[in-house]
């Protein structure tokens, strides 16, 4: 009897996340010299970690043979400073992928549904159908657009979970402030909102659902240090909810599940106010620059609010293999069916500009 025959059913049909490839790979593969190849393919921050939070994980190095704090007292204290809220409301996970995995041992099961924008962050989908629940994917609306009430007019009984990502990813495109409010406001009392804010730190003024959370609505916000904070290796993320939601989820955490480093860099980067404000400058400078490069060469792109952008290349795989091929790595989103666009993650401008000269030649 083969492993496969043991496994549970669903396994052998659940889809596998393909990450952005690794310099370190496509300089084995294709023979490039590392130092050559620039990686705009997973929306890193380009200009490396917090400097406040290298130094905590380097000292938090030192007592790494010793577990860490479970509880995560030093992060969610600091998170409860920053946004006003109780330490009950907050839960830190290995990025936020790992709290959508715990929303899905919470809420998902056959027969169950979570629905999303098509072309969403694949994880929502991957994560609905880990645990047995239909994916329910609705259409973007013109110029890509989130189409919230398409969104809510999806909605079911057997609906449990509803994901929106503001920026989204892939698309970088954002839904206003009123818009959002509105969609929480007529969502249905058997339903929870996962309001997905990996990009939100890029936006000068970020929708705020706190208020949302107050009133009593069942609303969850997930957020990372993987991308602003430039502490993506270390794989930490948090969620913000009603105490009540959270002491759920945290029924379905492993024990230790975030890296003592991780909580030190963590905390340490939250402090880092002036890092912040240098990479979210440096960044709306970048977009500027990416936009002003694809109309010169006469590329359809979608304004992007995040740290990428999505530009139309026509053969959006054949375009990255030829990218790749010279040391610049972008991220086809054919998965996401959008097989014309490729996403470009902001870089330094020496980065960009080299991006810019390569695809003028791929294409």
């Amino acid at each position: 009897m083969t492993f496969a025959e043991l496994a549970n059913p669903g396994i052998l049909s659940q889809p596998v996340y393909e990450a952005g490839k690794p310099i370190e790979t496509v300089a084995r593969e294709l023979g490039l010299d590392p130092a050559g190849i620039i990686k705009l393919a997973s929306n890193e921050n380009p200009f490396g970690p917090s400097p406040k939070a290298l130094a905590a994980a380097q000292r938090a190095l030192a007592e790494v043979n010793l577990y860490p704090d479970g509880g995560y007292y030093a992060v969610r204290e600091k998170l409860a400073a920053k946004y006003g809220l109780k330490m009950d409301q907050f839960l830190v996970g290995q990025g936020s992928n790992e709290i959508l995995e715990l929303l899905g041992h919470a809420f998902l099961a056959p027969g169950r549904e979570c629905v999303m924008h098509a072309s969403a962050f694949i994880v929502y989908k991957l994560v609905a159908l880990l645990f047995g629940a239909k994916p329910v994917e609705v259409p973007l609306g013109p110029g890509l657009k989130q189409d919230l009430p398409a969104l809510l007019a999806a909605i079911t009984p057997a609906t449990r979970l509803v994901c929106l990502a503001s920026p989204a990813n892939p698309t970088g495109v954002t839904n206003t402030a009123e818009e959002i409010d509105a969609f929480v406001r007529a969502l249905p009392p058997h339903v929870v909102l996962v309001m997905d804010e990996a990009y939100a730190e890029f936006l000068d003024h970020a929708p705020d659902l706190r208020p949302a959370i107050a009133a009593g609505r069942k609303v969850i916000c997930l957020r990372t240090f993987s991308k602003i904070y430039g502490l993506a290796g270390l794989r930490i993320g948090y969620a913000y909810a009603s105490a009540e939601l959270i002491a759920l989820l945290q029924r379905t955490r492993q024990p230790f599940n975030v890296s003592s480093v991780a909580a030190a860099a963590a905390v340490a980067a939250l402090e880092d106010d002036e890092f912040l404000a240098r990479c979210r400058r440096e960044n709306r400078t970048g977009l500027a620059q990416l936009e002003a490069g694809f109309k010169a060469l006469g590329r359809e792109f979608v304004p992007g609010r995040g740290n990428f952008i999505l530009v139309k290349v026509g053969d959006g795989p054949a375009v990255f293999d030829r990218l790749q091929r010279v040391g610049v790595i972008t991220r086809p989103v054919k998965g996401y069916g959008l097989p014309e666009w490729l996403r470009v993650t902001v870089g330094t401008r020496e980065q960009n500009e080299r991006l810019l000269r390569e695809l003028k030649a791929a294409l």
